[in-house]
């Protein structure tokens, strides 16, 4: 079939993650009526190898900022450059200017960094496959990301994704990332498809989720394969919790 084109608008093997939790996948998603579906990248599905964490401890680190990555966590899914001036503001005692100017070296040492460690990073195994059959099944789709879009272009184009995807929204495309629900609106708009009724997001995070539920959406789906464990997404709202993206198609079906 012919591809939708794409408008650049703005761990760990998964089957021992899979085997472990022993999460059974639904047999079709309750709502018929999705249209878009909208995935999370980093741990959704590109692999989390724990780049983000290290690269934000070490360059905060040179600049004086020591964090942990218990404190990191919460701010999993969050568009990087927030939680740089988080830290900033938390732990540095500089005047406003300064700050700002200590916020905007950091970010950019911080980018470059993960730019080359995002080089090699690989796919979830079996993402390349469901957003294929995804495809295939009549949905649309899009991505969202708390990273940069200097970042995210430069991967989906490695791996020849960006036929698949009729949106790729940064967190620098919008005002305030997650979990202000702006980027899926962002892709909504992109995609042209107007009810939020229509909208599945999918993403490893808190974050991810609560954005999906300010949105109102019509699916939010949690995964285990990156940053979020089970527990911890089942504290937020969700219509599915899956092991990973793979199961993807399953839940959803051929779309009507």
């Amino acid at each position: 079939m012919e591809e939708a084109p794409v408008k650049l608008s703005r761990r760990n093997s998964l089957k021992a993650l899979t085997a472990a939790l022993a999460l059974p996948v639904p047999s079709r998603a309750s709502d018929p009526g999705i249209q878009l579906v909208v995935l999370d990248v980093g741990g959704t599905i590109i692999e989390d190898r724990g780049d983000v964490v290290a690269t934000m401890q070490s360059t905060l680190a040179k600049r004086g900022i020591v964090v942990t990555a218990d404190e990191i966590g919460p701010w999993r899914g969050a568009a990087k450059r927030a939680v740089v001036q988080h830290f900033v503001d938390l732990r540095s005692k500089k005047n406003d200017a300064d700050r700002k100017a200590l916020v905007d070296v950091i970010y950019q040492d911080f980018n470059a960094q993960l730019d080359e460690a995002y080089r090699t990073v690989p796919p979830i195994a079996g993402a390349e496959a469901a957003i294929r059959q995804l495809r295939e099944n009549g949905y649309l789709l899009a991505a969202t990301t708390g990273f940069d879009r200097e970042i995210i272009v430069p991967i989906f184009r490695r791996l020849g994704w960006e036929k698949y995807f009729v949106a790729v929204v940064a967190s620098n495309d919008v005002s305030r990332g997650r979990p202000a629900p702006y980027m899926l609106f962002h892709a909504m708009e992109t995609a042209q498809v107007e009810s939020v009724a229509a909208v599945m997001a999918v993403g490893d995070t808190r974050l991810d989720l609560q954005a999906a539920n300010n949105a109102g959406l019509g699916g939010t789906v949690g995964v285990l394969s990156g940053a979020g464990s089970e527990e911890q997404l089942r504290r937020e709202p969700h219509t599915h919790l899956l092991a990973s993206v793979a199961s993807l198609p399953a839940l959803l079906g051929p779309k009507h």
